[in-house]
């Protein structure tokens, strides 16, 4: 077994700039895009894209060398029922676990992963 880490930091304000349909359909799942879409706040669908991407970019910087050819809607992240992060993807089934941390600031979102692989 493995353990695996990645961590990302995005400008919030760089997310704004970028917050066009093409790329919110580019980042986000259908799930994702769902929870999006409910947002009425204009600063908080800013953080909650800034705070997805750069968890899917930690995701990709513990996979390292792993799958090329994966895409930012192959994977969710969603919120339990107590708010926490965590990720959701039937092509990722390699990983025994994947614990996921977001955190926000007026400026900027970060997310830490860790993932847990099998054998």
């Amino acid at each position: 077994m493995s353990i695996e880490v990645g961590i990302d930091l995005v400008d919030n304000k760089r997310i704004e700039s970028l917050m066009s349909e093409k790329f919110i359909e580019r980042i986000l799942s259908v799930e994702e895009r769902q929870v999006f879409e409910r947002i009425t706040d204009h600063v908080r669908k800013v953080t909650y894209l800034a705070g997805r991407f750069a968890a899917k970019e930690a995701v990709f910087k513990a996979l390292k060398n792993g799958d090329k050819t994966a895409n930012y809607t192959d994977f969710s992240i969603l919120n339990d029922e107590f708010g926490a992060p965590y990720m959701v993807s039937s092509r990722f089934s390699i990983f025994d676990t994947v614990k996921v941390s977001i955190s926000h600031t007026d400026d900027y979102a970060t997310a830490i992963v860790i993932i847990e692989k099998k054998g």
